[in-house]
């Protein structure tokens, strides 16, 4: 089949990695992609937030699938422009987006599923979130309640800074923290059937040992050898299929990618939040150990017939990513900076280590820097240990002035 990936990030990378390795895909398209995309899909100039340019673009291409990458895209109603002019898609409609467009809209579905999860307010005055602050004492989680590219939650025991985030964002949802080891489940869906993947843990602070501010996420890694055996079933019956039952009851059914956002806590498992789309860095992770192939499931979640998938093939692999940014991520990054190692890395950690682009571009015949988040090298192994072993050996070689990464991804659950 044809296939059209929405997006430019590493997410987008990875998915048109497993793509282009699908014997059943003939042609991969992306809009508009990144240098690193490049090698792997034919690329096309898009306004991803434009639902109509997407949907004349499938239709001239010929898609026979569109995946829409990115969270925004999705909350814009992009994959309701494609399907109206009857190209399946794999991503929810605007409505059901709204599931992470929106933090007390989840929040509302999840009181109606029955799903567990933090107490919460949602806030619009000083006054509200002067009570909820005080309701719930330090640690102060304060949430902006719209999209904000991973970086609108601030986890803080200063209450002076917590005021200030929620004084930024016209609404705000602040709710008890949760303690315990955090997890990343993604589950296909048609609206109906919930097929979970295997579940991932990402790295969300800029510095080692989680110090520093919040980021997209700086690295990830799956399987989690400390996890439950029984979590991912739990999740579906707690979480996943109730959720999606609850939405489909609203008459706004979800069909795509569900995450949950889950903390492990010593009351049982919580919600954190949910997304509408395949989490970046963990999809880098959770691909690179899924043997099936990726294009039928994503069909068959856009088609309605996901109860007809197969239950999918995963290798017994690890997988590690490790995130390398740019100077001064996550504040204001500095971009066009040159990228070197990439060709050494090809040449000498192929295949076990691989180099995904996320914030790239091709200027003058060279890949620069065009993001906050540059590249997620990535690597499988026959456990975390030899994963991380050639994920940094590849870091390693990557040559970007200024550039920063972690040297602790799943350092811990390696060594357990």
């Amino acid at each position: 089949m044809k296939v059209l990936v929405i997006g430019g990030g590493a997410r987008e990378h990875a998915l048109c990695r497993s793509l282009s390795l699908d014997p059943d895909v003939t042609a991969l398209h992306c809009a508009p992609g990144n240098a690193g995309i490049a090698e792997v899909a034919e690329l096309h100039p898009v306004d991803q937030l434009d639902g109509d340019a997407v949907a004349r673009l499938a239709t001239e291409l010929g898609a026979e699938l569109v995946v829409v990458g990115p969270e925004a895209p999705l909350v814009a109603g992009v994959a309701d422009a494609v399907r109206a002019v009857g190209i399946p898609v794999f991503g929810p409609s605007r409505e059901a987006a709204l599931l992470e467009g929106s933090k007390a809209f989840a929040k509302d579905v999840m009181a109606g599923a029955g799903v567990p999860t933090a107490r919460s307010y949602v806030c619009t005055t000083p006054e509200e979130i002067d009570e909820a602050l005080d309701a719930f004492g330090a640690p102060y989680v304060v949430k902006d309640d719209g999209l904000a590219a991973g970086k609108g939650v601030v986890v803080t025991g200063d209450v002076e800074q917590a005021r200030a985030h929620a004084l930024a964002c016209d609404r705000v949802v602040i709710e008890e923290y949760l303690d315990g080891p955090e997890v990343s489940l993604f589950a296909i869906t048609d609206g109906t059937t919930v097929l979970p993947l295997q579940p991932a843990q990402d790295f969300k602070r800029a510095l080692d040992g989680d110090e520093g501010p919040n980021t997209g996420g700086m690295g990830a890694y799956s399987p989690l050898p400390w996890a439950d055996p029984k979590l991912v079933e739990e999740v579906l019956e707690t979480v996943l299929q109730p959720t999606v039952d609850e939405l489909r009851r609203r008459g706004t059914p979800f069909s795509g990618l569900l995450y949950a956002g889950l903390a492990i806590t010593s009351r049982g498992v919580r919600v954190i939040e949910f997304n509408a789309r395949f989490g970046d860095p963990e999809t880098q992770v959770v691909l690179a150990r899924l043997k099936t192939p990726l294009a039928g499931v994503l069909l068959n979640s856009a088609n309605g017939t996901l109860a007809d998938q197969a239950p999918l093939n995963w290798s017994d692999d690890a997988a590690v990513t490790v995130v390398v940014a740019s100077h001064n991520y996550p504040d204001t990054p500095r971009t066009g900076d040159p990228i070197e190692g990439l060709d050494e890395v090809a040449a000498q950690d192929a295949p076990h280590a691989y180099v995904l682009h996320a914030g790239t571009k091709s200027a003058d015949g060279k890949v620069v820097s065009a993001g906050g988040r540059v590249l997620s090298v990535t690597a499988t192994g026959t456990d975390l240990a030899q994963a991380r072993e050639r994920a940094y050996a590849a870091v390693g070689r990557i040559r970007l002035d200024g550039s920063q990464h972690r040297t602790d991804i799943a350092r811990k659950a390696a060594e357990a």
